[in-house]
Formats: C-alpha cells, structure tokens, sequence
C-alpha cells in the first residue's frame, strides 16, 4: 500500500529543501566576493519578481523573488546576473568584471563549494552522533550463504561458501558494499573475485536488472547476481571529528560517483530517462522524505547540496562551470575571449538550462499519477 504524504508537505518540503541550500550556495558567491572587495548590488533567492526584500547599508538589495527554482548574486558592474559586463557603466573600482582573474575564479567557485560543504558537514555530523557501521563479521557476512531462485551468480559458476572479495578490481569490505556496487549496474558483466579453498577465483557476472518500487511508488531499476550473505550484526564505532570528516568526504565521492555512473547510464541508453528528475520531483521526495523524519529529510538535503554543486560546475555557458571554463581559457591565452563569442556562448548557455529545465518538468508532469505513471 502506497503512502502519499499531504500535498501541502510537498511544499514546505520543497522550500525547506531547496531555499536554505539556494542561500547557501549564493552566499558562497557573496561572501568571498565581499572578501575581495566586490560590492553586490543584488541577492536574489528567486527568480523573476521582487515579492519582499530591503536594502543594506552597503546599497545591497536582498529579495525574495517570485520563481523559487534558484538565485543570483549581481556584483557590482554587471549587466545581469550572468556577470556580464554592463558596457553602459565606466570600470569602478570594487566592480566584479575589474578584479583580477583568479579572484574571479574563486569567487565563481565559492558557489559550488559551499554546497559540497553543506555536504560534507551533514555527513560528518551523522558519522559523530551516530559512528561508523561495520559489520561485527565482515568475512561472515561477505560469505555467499544462499542463492536467490534466479540467481545470475549461480549460472555463472559462483559456490555457497565462496566469499567475495572484489568487483571490478575494487575490494568489498561488506555484503551492503557488494550491494551498493552491483545496484549500479543492471545488465553489465562483472568480473567478481572470490576467495574459493584458500586461493582467488575471479568469474564474469552478468548482472539482471530488476525494477523495484519504494513504499511512495517511486520506481527505479537495480542490478542483482541474486545472492545471499551470511547475516551478522552491525555495530557503530564512535569516530572523532578529523575521522568523521574523512568519512564523509569518501561518502560524497562516493555520491557524486552513482550520480555520474546513472548521468552515463541513460546517456548510453542503459536506463530510462524517466529516472531524471525536475523541480517537482524535488517537490515530491523532498515531502516523502520530509514525512519519515528530519534524520531522512537531512540525508536528502545533503545528496541534493551535491547535485546543486555538480549541475553548477558542468562547463556550460550561464552556470558557474561555463565562468570557470571562460577563465581557464582567458589565463591560458592571456587575454579574455571576445565580447561576441562571449554573447554568444551565453545565448547558448541559456538555451540549453532553458530546454534542459523544460525537458525535466516535461518528464515530471508524466511521470504524475494524473498522466497514468
């Protein structure tokens, strides 16, 4: 039976989710620019029309605007909120566009990283209340007990009794780590190491996929060699605070990883694009995970920080990638690319978010009950 949380916790989720992180990734921006003596005439949390919002004493003007789908920094002497440079306004000193390059780097950068730090902390923060879970056996646990009636491990030669020790060349400390590495990939051979009377046996796998359906009626696809692990008790050991950091780092690559791995998969055509997900899909786990608790809403918040990072850093012209890519090529031929090209590559830039943004709320809108999905 599906649980369907109110609609109205869709949208207080949606905000809770989605404005903090918004503020936090654009204070990145404002204050390492106010660090380096770049004044801003706007922070927007919102798109569109100003709804509230005041001035400070520096002449900044912070809004709240209409469209809650993002935000911006206008800096001193830009013309937008691209940080294109306004050519009906004379070099001041303080503008953004006069600052030297690597300042400007870093100020573009800011934005990314302060949501990778939204990240890191919330992961570290949950390794310290909570430890680190081992397994109270790894070898127990990392032993194959059983097979599943459709067990592709089988087929392929795997033995109860064998203990997996790697997939793909990298070690498996647990049974939840084999797991985590055979979900990412359905229909994909997998060279899985096994340890078999004292000595190593590596055997391809070729995993099946299985579409699996959460307690809120979200599908995805997984892959399974269809095996059982001999179960042992998870314990958590206390971690201090520079362990606990180190953890959640590892917890993040490891993130943005399975985000990369599923960006190739539907590129190649190896999953569904129904598995992209829009602002309403936000909307919509941002209420489920809100309705289980703060602990499941917070792990979200922190998988989302990292989307918000990765989609901003990819090198396309309008988000903070795209600045970054202009800068490497402006220290690389000493001087910055032409005011037409420029033009034209944000033209560009917002074309693609525009059709990019459409294509997602598209996907959305039918993956709603209303449309049959």
């Amino acid at each position: 039976m599906l649980e369907n949380p109110p609609f109205w916790l869709y949208i207080v989720g949606f905000l809770l989710m989605l404005g903090p992180l918004v503020v936090l990734h654009e204070l990145g921006h404002y204050l390492v620019g106010r660090w380096f003596g770049v004044g801003a005439e706007a922070f927007s949390v919102g798109f569109g029309k100003e709804v509230a919002g005041f001035t400070d004493k520096r002449g900044t003007r912070w809004k709240l605007s209409a469209l809650p789908l993002g935000g911006y920094v206008q800096f001193q002497g830009d013309m937008n909120p691209a940080s294109q440079p306004d050519p009906d306004k004379p070099a001041r000193e303080g503008d953004f566009q006069t600052a030297p390059l690597w300042q400007k780097a870093l100020i573009v950068a800011a934005g990314p990283v302060a949501n990778v730090l939204v990240a890191l902390a919330i992961f570290a923060a949950f390794f310290m209340a909570i430890g680190k879970p081992v397994p109270s056996d790894p070898l127990q646990e990392s032993t194959i007990a059983a097979f599943a009636e459709e067990s592709p491990a089988r087929e392929a030669g795997l033995q109860v009794g064998d203990r997996i020790l790697s997939i793909e060349g990298e070690e498996m400390g647990s049974f939840q780590e084999v797991q985590q590495a055979i979900f990412l990939y359905p229909n994909r051979e997998l060279d899985i190491t096994v340890v078999r009377d004292g000595a190593e046996v590596t055997i391809p796998v070729t995993t099946r996929a299985e579409q699996i359906t959460d307690r809120f009626g979200n599908e995805s696809t997984i892959g399974l060699i269809g095996v059982e692990g001999q179960p042992s008790e998870r314990i958590f050991e206390p971690v201090g605070l520079f362990s606990a950091i180190g953890l959640a780092w590892q917890q993040c690559l490891d993130t943005v990883d399975m985000m990369v791995t599923g960006i190739a998969q539907i590129f190649m055509g190896e999953r569904s694009v129904k598995e992209l997900g829009g602002p309403i899909t936000i909307a919509k786990v941002s209420g489920e995970q809100l309705s289980l608790g703060w602990l499941e809403f917070t792990s979200f918040a922190a998988l989302i920080s990292l989307n918000l990072a990765f989609i901003n850093l990819l090198p396309i012209p309008m988000l903070d990638g795209g600045h970054l890519a202009f800068y490497a090529v402006e220290a690389v031929r000493r001087k910055p690319a032409s005011a037409q090209s420029q033009e034209w590559a944000f033209r560009t830039g917002m074309a693609l978010v525009l059709a990019l943004m459409l294509f997602v709320t598209i996907i959305d809108i039918a993956k709603l009950p209303l449309f049959g999905s």
